[in-house]
């Protein structure tokens, strides 16, 4: 599984324009599996951590409201980022993903990572 976290990486890395940052983690623990930031004062491994709570937060928010659904994926706009956290099929891990605003926009960066995940998502 390494190879295949770090090919994720490079691929999303060198492709997805405007990338910050990327990490993938458990939600059980918060811990991330592999990181990595374009900025040294960017640490997507904490903000997994942080992550967590927002998943666990919106997955009681659905069971409270009786939905049959699951959580795919949530996305925030801020001033210069975008941040996407993209749900493992399982459901037990997830891909933190920052990007630049300026330089990329949602669609794309979503088609971008989907494509680089389908072969984290068979070992996930």
């Amino acid at each position: 599984m390494e190879k295949i976290l770090t090919d994720l990486v490079q691929n999303v890395k060198e492709n997805i324009p405007g990338y910050i940052a990327i990490s993938v983690a458990e939600i059980a623990s918060g811990e991330s599996l592999a990181s990595d930031s374009a900025d040294s004062n960017f640490d997507p491994a904490l903000a997994c951590a942080y992550n967590v709570e927002i998943i666990n937060a919106k997955r009681k928010a659905i069971d409270i409201l009786g939905l049959k659904e699951n959580l795919n994926d949530i996305h925030f706009k801020l001033d210069n980022h975008i941040h996407v956290v993209d749900m493992s099929p399982s459901g037990e891990y997830f891909i933190y993903l920052a990007v630049d605003s300026n330089r990329a926009n949602l669609a794309l960066t979503r088609t971008m990572l989907k494509k680089y995940k389908a072969e984290l998502n068979e070992v996930l």
